[in-house]
Protein backbone atom coordinates (compact mmCIF):
# COMPACT_ATOMS: atom_id res chain seq x y z
CA UNK A 1 0.00 0.00 0.00
CA UNK A 2 1.32 3.69 -0.98
CA UNK A 3 2.31 5.56 1.65
CA UNK A 4 0.10 8.66 2.52
CA UNK A 5 0.36 11.72 0.34
CA UNK A 6 1.64 9.30 -2.63
CA UNK A 7 -0.37 9.16 -5.63
CA UNK A 8 -1.85 5.46 -6.06
CA UNK A 9 -0.35 3.13 -8.24
CA UNK A 10 -2.93 1.31 -10.59
CA UNK A 11 -2.49 -1.30 -12.88
CA UNK A 12 -3.78 -1.52 -16.47
CA UNK A 13 -4.71 -4.73 -17.99
CA UNK A 14 -5.46 -4.71 -21.58
CA UNK A 15 -4.68 -5.17 -25.28
CA UNK A 16 -3.57 -1.71 -27.03
CA UNK A 17 -4.77 -0.20 -29.80
CA UNK A 18 -3.65 2.06 -32.91
CA UNK A 19 -6.58 4.07 -33.88
CA UNK A 20 -7.01 6.20 -37.41
CA UNK A 21 -9.75 8.31 -36.72
CA UNK A 22 -11.69 9.94 -39.71
CA UNK A 23 -13.81 13.02 -38.66
CA UNK A 24 -17.06 13.44 -41.09
CA UNK A 25 -20.41 14.99 -41.08
CA UNK A 26 -22.80 11.81 -41.73
CA UNK A 27 -21.87 8.01 -41.67
CA UNK A 28 -21.76 6.75 -45.42
CA UNK A 29 -23.75 4.28 -46.40
CA UNK A 30 -23.07 0.81 -47.28
CA UNK A 31 -20.84 0.24 -50.63
CA UNK A 32 -21.00 4.39 -50.54
CA UNK A 33 -17.74 6.30 -50.00
CA UNK A 34 -17.19 9.73 -48.14
CA UNK A 35 -14.83 12.60 -47.69
CA UNK A 36 -13.48 13.08 -44.33
CA UNK A 37 -12.50 16.39 -43.12
CA UNK A 38 -10.25 15.24 -40.88
CA UNK A 39 -7.49 12.56 -39.83
CA UNK A 40 -5.75 11.40 -36.76
CA UNK A 41 -3.85 8.72 -35.48
CA UNK A 42 -3.56 8.16 -31.91
CA UNK A 43 -3.31 5.59 -29.46
CA UNK A 44 -6.30 3.50 -28.08
CA UNK A 45 -7.71 0.28 -26.50
CA UNK A 46 -9.98 0.40 -23.19
CA UNK A 47 -7.24 0.11 -20.89
CA UNK A 48 -4.78 1.98 -22.31
CA UNK A 49 -7.21 4.89 -22.67
CA UNK A 50 -8.04 4.55 -18.90
CA UNK A 51 -3.94 4.88 -18.07
CA UNK A 52 -3.90 7.97 -19.94
CA UNK A 53 -6.65 9.01 -17.62
CA UNK A 54 -4.95 7.98 -14.85
CA UNK A 55 -1.54 9.38 -15.29
CA UNK A 56 -3.32 12.46 -16.09
CA UNK A 57 -5.44 13.15 -13.44
CA UNK A 58 -2.62 12.23 -11.01
CA UNK A 59 -2.32 8.57 -10.37
CA UNK A 60 0.97 6.35 -11.05
CA UNK A 61 0.08 4.11 -13.70
CA UNK A 62 1.21 1.07 -15.26
CA UNK A 63 0.54 -1.50 -18.01
CA UNK A 64 0.51 -5.00 -18.86
CA UNK A 65 -0.64 -6.68 -21.80
CA UNK A 66 -0.06 -7.83 -25.29
CA UNK A 67 1.39 -6.20 -27.78
CA UNK A 68 2.15 -7.40 -31.72
CA UNK A 69 6.21 -8.53 -32.93
CA UNK A 70 9.13 -5.99 -31.71
CA UNK A 71 9.57 -4.97 -35.42
CA UNK A 72 6.32 -4.30 -36.05
CA UNK A 73 5.60 -0.65 -36.78
CA UNK A 74 2.37 0.27 -34.52
CA UNK A 75 3.33 -1.41 -31.45
CA UNK A 76 6.87 1.00 -31.63
CA UNK A 77 3.97 3.96 -32.08
CA UNK A 78 1.96 3.24 -29.21
CA UNK A 79 4.61 2.08 -27.18
CA UNK A 80 6.03 6.05 -27.86
CA UNK A 81 2.62 7.31 -26.76
CA UNK A 82 2.99 5.70 -23.59
CA UNK A 83 6.23 6.81 -22.57
CA UNK A 84 5.30 10.33 -23.47
CA UNK A 85 2.12 10.08 -21.44
CA UNK A 86 4.26 8.56 -18.17
CA UNK A 87 2.79 5.09 -18.41
CA UNK A 88 4.91 2.13 -16.64
CA UNK A 89 5.64 0.22 -19.95
CA UNK A 90 7.39 -2.69 -18.84
CA UNK A 91 5.14 -5.35 -17.56
CA UNK A 92 3.99 -5.41 -21.62
CA UNK A 93 4.53 -8.39 -23.40
CA UNK A 94 5.55 -8.84 -26.79
CA UNK A 95 4.38 -11.93 -28.73
CA UNK A 96 6.69 -12.90 -32.08
CA UNK A 97 4.91 -12.57 -35.62
CA UNK A 98 1.61 -11.08 -34.09
CA UNK A 99 0.15 -7.87 -35.24
CA UNK A 100 -0.65 -5.00 -32.65
CA UNK A 101 -4.41 -4.15 -33.21
CA UNK A 102 -5.68 -1.52 -35.29
CA UNK A 103 -8.70 0.08 -35.74
CA UNK A 104 -10.62 2.14 -38.27
CA UNK A 105 -12.96 4.86 -36.17
CA UNK A 106 -15.66 6.91 -37.86
CA UNK A 107 -16.80 10.33 -36.04
CA UNK A 108 -19.69 11.55 -36.99
CA UNK A 109 -20.88 15.64 -36.33
CA UNK A 110 -22.56 14.95 -33.60
CA UNK A 111 -19.77 13.04 -32.04
CA UNK A 112 -20.81 9.38 -32.14
CA UNK A 113 -18.40 6.92 -32.97
CA UNK A 114 -18.39 3.75 -35.87
CA UNK A 115 -15.85 1.75 -35.73
CA UNK A 116 -14.33 -1.24 -36.68
CA UNK A 117 -10.84 -3.54 -35.44
CA UNK A 118 -8.45 -6.00 -36.25
CA UNK A 119 -7.33 -8.10 -33.46
CA UNK A 120 -5.16 -11.10 -33.66
CA UNK A 121 -5.65 -13.74 -32.11
CA UNK A 122 -2.48 -14.91 -31.12
CA UNK A 123 -2.50 -11.87 -28.28
CA UNK A 124 -4.66 -13.79 -26.56
CA UNK A 125 -2.32 -16.72 -25.37
CA UNK A 126 0.06 -13.99 -23.74
CA UNK A 127 1.21 -14.93 -20.01
CA UNK A 128 1.57 -12.02 -17.82
CA UNK A 129 4.24 -11.47 -15.46
CA UNK A 130 4.45 -12.89 -12.31
CA UNK A 131 2.12 -11.36 -10.06
CA UNK A 132 4.51 -10.15 -7.39
CA UNK A 133 6.00 -7.69 -9.82
CA UNK A 134 2.42 -6.51 -10.91
CA UNK A 135 0.78 -5.54 -7.55
CA UNK A 136 3.94 -4.59 -6.12
CA UNK A 137 2.48 -1.22 -4.20
CA UNK A 138 -0.85 -1.39 -6.11
CA UNK A 139 -3.85 -0.08 -4.87
CA UNK A 140 -5.76 -0.88 -7.89
CA UNK A 141 -6.24 -2.84 -10.74
CA UNK A 142 -8.42 -1.67 -14.18
CA UNK A 143 -8.69 -4.46 -16.79
CA UNK A 144 -10.94 -4.63 -19.69
CA UNK A 145 -13.29 -7.53 -19.68
CA UNK A 146 -11.77 -9.05 -22.68
CA UNK A 147 -8.91 -10.02 -21.09
CA UNK A 148 -10.31 -13.50 -18.68
CA UNK A 149 -8.30 -15.77 -20.56
CA UNK A 150 -5.22 -14.16 -19.38
CA UNK A 151 -6.25 -11.34 -17.06
CA UNK A 152 -8.17 -13.26 -14.33
CA UNK A 153 -5.74 -15.82 -12.24
CA UNK A 154 -4.16 -12.27 -11.53
CA UNK A 155 -7.64 -10.67 -10.42
CA UNK A 156 -8.02 -13.07 -8.19
CA UNK A 157 -4.78 -12.96 -6.19
CA UNK A 158 -5.43 -8.93 -6.11
CA UNK A 159 -8.61 -9.57 -4.28
CA UNK A 160 -6.90 -12.18 -2.36
CA UNK A 161 -4.64 -9.46 -1.43
CA UNK A 162 -7.24 -6.77 -0.62
CA UNK A 163 -6.83 -5.15 -3.66
CA UNK A 164 -9.71 -3.72 -5.86
CA UNK A 165 -10.06 -4.81 -9.04
CA UNK A 166 -12.33 -2.65 -11.50
CA UNK A 167 -13.50 -3.97 -14.97
CA UNK A 168 -14.67 -1.78 -17.73
CA UNK A 169 -17.05 -3.84 -19.47
CA UNK A 170 -17.32 -2.94 -23.55
CA UNK A 171 -19.05 -5.71 -24.80
CA UNK A 172 -21.37 -8.27 -23.40
CA UNK A 173 -19.80 -11.13 -20.74
CA UNK A 174 -21.16 -14.20 -20.81
CA UNK A 175 -22.54 -15.17 -17.25
CA UNK A 176 -19.95 -17.91 -16.89
CA UNK A 177 -17.18 -15.26 -17.27
CA UNK A 178 -14.83 -15.54 -14.69
CA UNK A 179 -14.06 -12.13 -14.35
CA UNK A 180 -18.03 -11.70 -12.97
CA UNK A 181 -16.84 -13.27 -9.63
CA UNK A 182 -12.89 -12.27 -9.62
CA UNK A 183 -13.75 -8.44 -9.46
CA UNK A 184 -14.70 -6.03 -6.84
CA UNK A 185 -16.19 -3.38 -9.26
CA UNK A 186 -17.76 -4.07 -12.60
CA UNK A 187 -18.70 -1.18 -14.65
CA UNK A 188 -20.64 -2.12 -18.10
CA UNK A 189 -21.92 0.23 -20.57
CA UNK A 190 -25.97 -0.03 -20.70
CA UNK A 191 -26.20 -1.55 -24.31
CA UNK A 192 -23.77 -4.41 -22.64
CA UNK A 193 -25.46 -4.82 -19.29
CA UNK A 194 -28.70 -5.41 -21.10
CA UNK A 195 -27.02 -7.94 -23.56
CA UNK A 196 -25.46 -9.86 -20.85
CA UNK A 197 -28.55 -10.08 -18.37
CA UNK A 198 -30.98 -10.69 -21.09
CA UNK A 199 -32.87 -8.18 -20.19
CA UNK A 200 -34.08 -4.88 -21.94
CA UNK A 201 -33.88 -2.51 -18.74
CA UNK A 202 -31.00 -1.24 -16.88
CA UNK A 203 -31.94 -1.35 -12.92
CA UNK A 204 -33.39 -4.72 -13.62
CA UNK A 205 -30.52 -6.45 -15.42
CA UNK A 206 -28.31 -4.82 -12.24
CA UNK A 207 -30.16 -7.12 -10.16
CA UNK A 208 -30.14 -9.93 -11.67
CA UNK A 209 -26.50 -10.11 -12.29
CA UNK A 210 -26.38 -9.26 -8.21
CA UNK A 211 -27.69 -12.29 -7.85
CA UNK A 212 -24.27 -13.80 -9.83
CA UNK A 213 -21.53 -11.37 -8.23
CA UNK A 214 -20.64 -9.95 -5.13
CA UNK A 215 -19.30 -7.00 -7.09
CA UNK A 216 -20.05 -3.22 -7.21
CA UNK A 217 -22.69 -2.87 -10.42
CA UNK A 218 -23.02 0.02 -12.52
CA UNK A 219 -24.23 1.09 -15.85
CA UNK A 220 -23.00 4.11 -18.06
CA UNK A 221 -25.61 5.90 -20.02
CA UNK A 222 -23.97 8.78 -21.94
CA UNK A 223 -26.25 12.13 -21.16
CA UNK A 224 -28.44 10.26 -18.66
CA UNK A 225 -25.86 9.45 -16.66
CA UNK A 226 -24.79 6.14 -14.88
CA UNK A 227 -27.50 3.63 -12.15
CA UNK A 228 -26.30 1.73 -9.61
CA UNK A 229 -26.36 -0.68 -7.24
CA UNK A 230 -26.58 1.17 -3.58
CA UNK A 231 -24.97 -1.07 -0.19
CA UNK A 232 -28.71 -2.48 0.78
CA UNK A 233 -29.42 -3.28 -3.14
CA UNK A 234 -31.37 -0.36 -4.05
CA UNK A 235 -31.04 1.60 -7.81
CA UNK A 236 -29.21 4.81 -7.44
CA UNK A 237 -28.02 7.40 -9.87
CA UNK A 238 -24.97 9.63 -10.60
CA UNK A 239 -25.74 12.40 -12.93
CA UNK A 240 -23.98 13.33 -15.84
CA UNK A 241 -22.62 16.49 -16.68
CA UNK A 242 -24.44 18.46 -19.72
CA UNK A 243 -21.77 19.16 -22.33
CA UNK A 244 -21.94 20.19 -25.83
CA UNK A 245 -20.50 16.50 -27.21
CA UNK A 246 -17.66 16.48 -30.59
CA UNK A 247 -15.90 13.34 -29.89
CA UNK A 248 -17.26 10.35 -27.30
CA UNK A 249 -14.96 8.39 -27.83
CA UNK A 250 -12.77 6.91 -25.48
CA UNK A 251 -15.58 8.65 -22.84
CA UNK A 252 -16.35 5.34 -21.31
CA UNK A 253 -12.74 4.50 -20.76
CA UNK A 254 -12.03 7.72 -19.00
CA UNK A 255 -14.72 7.29 -17.05
CA UNK A 256 -13.09 3.63 -16.07
CA UNK A 257 -9.80 5.07 -15.17
CA UNK A 258 -11.25 8.05 -13.26
CA UNK A 259 -13.58 6.08 -11.02
CA UNK A 260 -10.39 3.60 -10.38
CA UNK A 261 -8.07 6.37 -9.50
CA UNK A 262 -10.89 8.17 -7.23
CA UNK A 263 -11.49 5.28 -5.78
CA UNK A 264 -7.77 4.02 -4.90
CA UNK A 265 -7.65 7.60 -3.23
CA UNK A 266 -10.07 6.82 -0.83
CA UNK A 267 -13.11 8.15 -1.96
CA UNK A 268 -16.33 5.93 -1.57
CA UNK A 269 -18.24 5.05 -4.44
CA UNK A 270 -20.98 7.97 -4.80
CA UNK A 271 -17.31 10.27 -4.99
CA UNK A 272 -15.94 8.32 -7.79
CA UNK A 273 -18.92 7.77 -9.56
CA UNK A 274 -19.15 11.59 -9.80
CA UNK A 275 -15.77 12.05 -10.49
CA UNK A 276 -15.54 9.87 -13.37
CA UNK A 277 -18.61 11.57 -14.57
CA UNK A 278 -16.90 15.06 -14.85
CA UNK A 279 -13.70 13.63 -16.52
CA UNK A 280 -15.94 11.71 -18.81
CA UNK A 281 -17.92 14.89 -19.70
CA UNK A 282 -14.96 17.09 -20.26
CA UNK A 283 -13.31 14.15 -22.43
CA UNK A 284 -16.20 14.47 -24.80
CA UNK A 285 -16.26 18.00 -25.29
CA UNK A 286 -12.50 17.61 -27.43
CA UNK A 287 -11.66 15.57 -29.91
CA UNK A 288 -8.96 12.69 -29.78
CA UNK A 289 -10.48 9.85 -27.88
CA UNK A 290 -8.40 8.64 -25.02
CA UNK A 291 -5.84 11.48 -25.92
CA UNK A 292 -8.50 14.28 -25.26
CA UNK A 293 -8.56 13.03 -21.31
CA UNK A 294 -8.54 16.05 -19.25
CA UNK A 295 -5.86 16.78 -16.47
CA UNK A 296 -6.88 16.92 -12.91
CA UNK A 297 -6.93 20.48 -11.93
CA UNK A 298 -9.71 20.83 -15.02
CA UNK A 299 -12.06 18.14 -13.17
CA UNK A 300 -11.78 19.82 -9.93
CA UNK A 301 -12.81 23.22 -11.37
CA UNK A 302 -15.69 21.10 -13.39
CA UNK A 303 -17.10 19.67 -9.86
CA UNK A 304 -16.61 23.15 -7.69
CA UNK A 305 -18.32 25.26 -10.47
CA UNK A 306 -20.97 22.32 -10.93
CA UNK A 307 -21.85 21.42 -7.13
CA UNK A 308 -25.41 19.27 -8.67
CA UNK A 309 -25.17 17.67 -12.39
CA UNK A 310 -28.48 18.05 -13.44
CA UNK A 311 -31.21 15.12 -13.39
CA UNK A 312 -33.33 16.55 -16.64
CA UNK A 313 -32.21 13.98 -18.60
CA UNK A 314 -31.96 11.42 -16.23
CA UNK A 315 -35.69 8.94 -16.31
CA UNK A 316 -36.84 7.69 -13.25
CA UNK A 317 -35.86 4.62 -11.72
Amino acid sequence: MAAPGIAPRILCIGIPVRDLTFRVETVPARGSKANARHLAEICGGNALNAAIAIARLGGRVAFAGPMGDAQETSSGFILDRMTSENIDTSHIVRIPDASTPVSAIIIDATGERTLTIYRDPALGTVELPDADKLLADCRAVLVESRCAAFATSLCTEARRRGIAVIVGVDRAMSLQDSLLTAASHLLFASDQLQETAGIPDDGAALKRLAALTPAFLAATRGPYGTIWLNETGALEQTPAFPVQAVDTLGAGDVFHGAFTLRFAEGGGVRQALRFAAAAAALKCTRPGGGLAAPQRVEVEELLSTSPAATLERAPRL
